[in-house]
């Protein structure tokens, strides 16, 4: 399979994993402003945070393969860029199951109690990581590629259609996640528990809205400009444009996803400075990960 497709493939796949995980990630967000939440008991909302924190970094490790071609690789196909997508895959779906686990968890306990909540938690884990990694791993071969395959990478350059094509795979990777929070966002303001936050954290919440409205306009925006300004034709122009859009859109999205980390953390702590902390910490882990991580990277001697 020539490298382009390779590539597109590892992409498409990403695409479908936070998909999965996008609808975890939205109700870890949404479950916080329900009436009941303020219910559970504290450990429970302990664990609600802890899952979300881990979904955040399955969330990152996802969106990340398509910043760092990019960034690193300057939208070129490379070997390296489909390793990173490959081992950056295959590490987000620890954080993923736990998470799912964690989401059971909170559930069932409410509903059943401690002792069947820890039960479906860990049967939900247990379950998706025989399915997610054990399959994989019990099929796994060591398979040698083709000659052309294993010589040292030649650096021709990829074709404009190729690099277009994976710029757009990449905007429809990350937009899954901003359209879910952006849903959680909107919907959040019309509960009783959002009228209950103080102040501040209403004005963080509304500026996390928008930051991740902008977000989802910026990687909706090369479709629409390959479309009206391009005709749909391939042009180097469109593919810089694009790709600055797409990178571009990973720092509103950042912003808004730390938002609302510190705003989930204060309904389940109230603690202003334990909230402020999460939300703090999560921008800096976003940003750097997705954006000076792979920057460093591309002005690293090869």
């Amino acid at each position: 399979m020539e490298i382009e497709r390779r590539l597109k493939t590892a992409l498409d796949e990403s695409r479908l994993l936070i998909l999965g995980a996008q609808v975890l990630f939205g109700f870890q967000f949404e479950a916080a402003f329900q009436e009941l939440f303020s219910s559970l008991p504290a450990s429970s909302r302990y664990i609600h945070c802890a899952g979300l924190l881990v979904l955040l970094i399955s969330v990152c490790l996802l969106i990340a393969p398509s910043l760092f071609h990019q960034i690193i690789f300057e939208g070129e196909s490379r070997s390296g860029a489909i390793n990173a997508a490959t081992v950056l895959a295959g590490a987000s779906l620890l954080p993923l199951t736990i998470g799912l686990g964690a989401a059971a968890f909170v559930i069932f306990e409410r509903m059943f109690g401690r002792e069947l909540g820890i039960a479906v938690g860990v049967c939900f884990t247990a379950v998706a990581l025989a399915l997610l990694y054990g399959l994989g791993l019990s099929l796994r071969q060591n398979r040698r590629r083709p000659k052309s395959e294993s010589e040292p990478e030649s650096e021709r350059q990829t074709p404009l259609t190729s690099k277009i094509e994976q710029m757009l795979t990449e905007a429809r990777v990350i937009i899954p996640g901003a359209q879910a929070l952006l849903g959680f966002q909107l919907v959040a303001t019309l509960t009783k528990a959002f009228d209950e936050l103080p102040a501040l954290f209403k004005y963080i919440h509304c500026a996390g809205l928008c930051a991740v409205a902008l977000s989802v306009v910026l990687l909706m925006t090369p479709a629409a400009v390959h479309r009206i300004g391009f005709g749909g034709e391939d042009d180097p122009l469109f593919f810089r444009i694009g790709s600055r859009l797409v990178v571009a859109g990973s720092i509103p999205l950042a912003a808004g996803i730390a938002a609302d980390v510190a705003v989930v953390f204060f309904k389940a702590t109230e603690s202003t400075n334990v909230a402020t902390s999460a939300g703090v910490a999560a921008l800096v882990v976003l940003l750097g990960f997705w954006l000076l991580f792979p920057f460093y990277c591309a002005r690293s001697p090869k």
